[in-house]
């Protein structure tokens, strides 16, 4: 937050009051690097107030990714419908549109990993993982084109889900496999996305995702973990999705919340003592959107107008610290580019860009991107538009012939 408040930059750097660890040496490192390129910043109102945010090296970037990716992505074969999502999502928060012809080659692809029972896999083959699930039904809302619509077969796709579902309200991420809160989130994610959702699938889910919570009010990935951002915003979207947020304790959720902005970076670590990461930008900023949207009944003095969290000292970050020269955004000052924290970067981006009816523009007014939907991660209308085409087919399809 240096750069935004104006403040003596050395005042707000990390205290550091213990022994010297690999941690605290990496941390020291990190504030160095912003603080290098915030300086160079302050004084200079004008590059300030216009830093632009690189729409059309983003966009080039991205749109290269759906082509062609280069044997170093070779480590993410087994998520192709990740790297769909991401890119896709991306664009559209850019306000890029892709081909018709390239939202029918993509929806082919991804209809060539959906499984037999009905969920996606991460390729041709493999084992179908509510993870993948997820990222290809959100790639096929994020097309925003019927005919991709139309590859689920949510039949098959509820089946798959209802599987994955336990008795104690907890779903594992593939069959015999893992079980955390991502697995909850996903599963209410697609089941709305699709049209499918019921309560019966999600018995006691609400009840098993609120025995996550800790004692530092964040959520960890199962009970009795430590509290981490991204655990954290699937757990409170999927309470929301569920109807089950009183269940959990808001104002631990809220102080834990608010304390994970860096002071001197302006951006999120993702648990407490660790490092800024641009990804946290959407993981623990799109926390926010979520806590005020069940803490407006409660408090009737609640500003209506922002949210609780610096959203221009996160704009400073993402904007003077995440963007690579030549597009895609990064973790954080001297890390490579990759779509997954291009993705996120730009999540938070909007986060922070947009609250209510207000919009918060660092820089030019160029720099203004698309409003994302604050519990699905997709481009606001995309996420409806999909789930009422498909439950009306289901409806239709359900519907006793005469």
């Amino acid at each position: 937050m240096a750069l935004s408040l104006g403040k003596d930059m050395a005042s707000l750097r990390m205290q550091l009051d213990g022994p010297v660890t690999i941690t605290s040496q990496e941390q020291t490192a990190v504030e160095e690097s912003v603080e290098h390129i915030y300086s160079a910043c302050q004084g200079r109102t004008r590059l300030k107030e216009t830093f632009p945010l690189h729409k059309s090296r983003h966009i080039s970037y991205l749109r290269k990714g759906l082509l062609r990716l280069s044997e170093n992505f070779e480590c993410l074969d087994a998520s192709r419908p990740w790297l769909c999502y991401w890119i896709l999502h991306s664009l559209n928060l850019l306000g890029d549109q892709i081909s018709q012809e390239q939202q029918l080659r993509l929806s082919e692809f991804l209809k060539s990993v959906q499984a037999d029972s009905g969920g996606f896999c991460g390729n041709i083959g493999h084992l179908p993982h509510l993870a993948t699930t997820y990222a290809a039904v959100s790639a096929l809302a994020s097309l925003d084109f019927e005919p991709c619509y139309d590859i689920i077969d949510t039949d098959k796709l509820k089946q798959f889900l209802e599987n994955m579902h336990n008795d104690d309200g907890s779903f594992t991420m593939h069959k015999d496999g893992e079980l955390d809160v991502r697995g909850a989130y996903c599963a209410a994610v697609v089941a709305q996305l699709s049209g499918i959702h019921s309560d019966e699938l999600f018995a006691n889910t609400g009840e098993w995702i609120a025995k996550c919570q800790t004692f530092e009010g964040g959520f960890g990935s199962r009970p009795g973990t430590e509290a981490h951002g991204g655990y954290t915003f699937c757990s409170l979207a999927a309470l929301i999705l569920l109807n089950k947020t009183h269940l959990i304790n808001k104002d631990q959720l809220l102080d834990w919340t608010v304390h994970r902005q860096m002071k001197f970076e302006g951006g999120f670590q993702g648990r407490t003592n660790k490092m800024v990461d641009g990804c946290y930008s959407f993981w623990q900023g799109g926390v926010f959107p979520l806590l005020h949207h069940i803490l407006k009944t409660d408090l009737k003095n609640l500003d209506e107008k922002e949210w609780l969290f610096s959203q221009v000292a996160l704009q400073d970050y993402i904007l003077f610290c995440c963007q690579y020269p030549s597009g895609g955004l990064v973790d954080k000052p001297g890390k490579s580019r990759d779509y997954y924290h291009t993705c996120y970067c730009l999540s938070g981006l909007s986060v922070a860009q947009h609250s209510f009816e207000n919009t918060f523009i660092r820089g030019d007014q160029n720099n203004l991107i698309e409003p994302t939907h604050p519990v699905f991660n997709i481009v606001l209308n995309k996420a409806d538009k999909m789930a009422k085409y498909l439950r009306n087919k289901r409806s239709v399809n359900e519907a006793p012939s005469k």
